[in-house]
């Protein structure tokens, strides 16, 4: 996994969320550019798929968390093979433009 946002961010994050895998921060977000997300437009980030995540979060009893970085970058997924191929990229349109996890993990598996 690969953070955008500061250190004290991640590690907030991961203390949150439990992860137990590596995560490397990229505060430069030379990763992000290199895979062409850029900005996203004043509707792309408050638009109904934002809306939707934000109301399922909150059905989960779970807050949306607000992080201290930009508010406009594009989040994506990009998964690599163990030899540095890109084997699966998504640009999302906003915050609530993400693939399931389970669709992830159901890729990678059969990858």
């Amino acid at each position: 996994m690969v953070s955008f946002e500061t250190i004290s961010s991640t590690r907030k994050y991961l203390k949150d969320t439990s992860l137990q895998w590596p995560v490397l921060v990229d505060s430069e977000k030379s990763l992000y550019h290199y895979f062409g997300m850029g900005q996203a437009g004043f509707w792309d980030i408050w638009g109904y798929r934002t809306w939707r995540a934000y109301l399922k979060e909150l059905f989960q009893g779970r807050l949306p968390r607000r992080g201290d970085g930009d508010i406009n970058q594009r989040g994506g997924d990009v998964i690599l093979d163990p030899n540095g191929r890109v084997r699966l990229q998504h640009i999302g349109g906003g915050p609530g433009d993400r693939p399931e996890v389970e669709q992830l993990l159901q890729f990678v598996k059969g990858a």
